[in-house]
């Protein structure tokens, strides 16, 4: 490998770094290399794909519970993040979660619905989800794992350019390395920054967002207290989340002085 070719490969690394940074509703700086239609397309995929495979719930309370809070939450989302109607489907499982795609997609599980237990916590659950959206993470998910792809192949190539003993061992290092330090703990950032954006949207919609903390109080009882340690994790522990909603309250309670409605969303 010549040393022109890897001054190249460097030089075209740094270009595409540059040309897509952003900054996130919240100010951070944030890769996208990926224009919001192609993102939105692989959300529409990837949502009917999911609906292909997992069992949709046609309990009518429970789609009209959750259509309830998400009509009461999408209305407060910009248009420049997605202009049309929001699809919300209610899937049948004993998974405690639920998703949010670019592209105006809502997944919830039926499971969610025995932990967050009033339309305050559900609200809480697909705000957070929302605010990935918002923020276009997954755009940056992408990016970032092309990116990491893009410098390891950089970096193979200096250590072969220069000769180095055992430079297949040394990138499985790499990869661990960049897994642990950079991946994870940047989907931990996303995580508080979807918080943090979920907290202000479910406010506006007119919903308490005082119970985010209860959420996630319930959330913390319902694992048991059984998680791998946070560093290894890509979400941060129930305790750092409290912590960092019960910062930003003050706002969201004003927000939500100012809410024009109270939603009222019951099973």
């Amino acid at each position: 490998m010549t040393t022109q070719r890897f001054f190249l490969l460097v030089i075209a690394f740094i270009s595409l770094v540059l040309s897509g940074c952003s900054t996130s509703p919240t100010g951070r700086k944030q890769l996208k290399l990926y224009s919001s239609s192609q993102i939105d397309q692989q959300g529409v995929m990837a949502f009917d794909q999911i609906k292909g495979k997992q069992k949709v719930s046609h309990n009518p309370k429970y789609n009209r519970y959750v259509q309830c809070v998400a009509n009461a939450i999408t209305p407060y989302v910009s248009k420049s993040v997605f202009n049309g109607k929001w699809e919300v489907v209610v899937f049948d499982s004993k998974q405690v979660n639920a998703f949010a795609l670019p592209g105006g997609k809502i997944g919830v599980y039926t499971g969610l619905l025995k932990v967050a237990k009033n339309q305050d916590q559900l609200a809480a659950v697909i705000g957070h989800e929302v605010g990935h959206v918002i923020a276009e993470h997954g755009n940056e998910r992408v990016s970032n794992n092309a990116l990491v792809g893009i410098g390891l192949q950089v970096a193979d190539v200096a250590l072969k350019a220069n000769d180095v003993k055992q430079s297949n061992a040394i990138m499985s290092a790499l990869g661990v390395g960049s897994q642990v330090a950079v991946t994870l703990p940047f989907s931990r950032i996303q995580e508080t920054e979807a918080d943090e954006i979920g907290l202000n949207l479910m406010a506006k919609a007119g919903f308490n967002p005082q119970q985010s903390v209860e959420l996630w109080k319930n959330m913390q009882k319902a694992s048991g207290g059984k998680r791998s340690l946070e560093i290894l994790s890509t979400h941060p522990a129930p305790e750092s989340r409290i912590k960092d909603l019960q910062k930003h309250m003050d706002k969201a309670l004003l927000l939500r002085s100012k809410a024009s409605a109270e939603p009222s969303c019951r099973i």
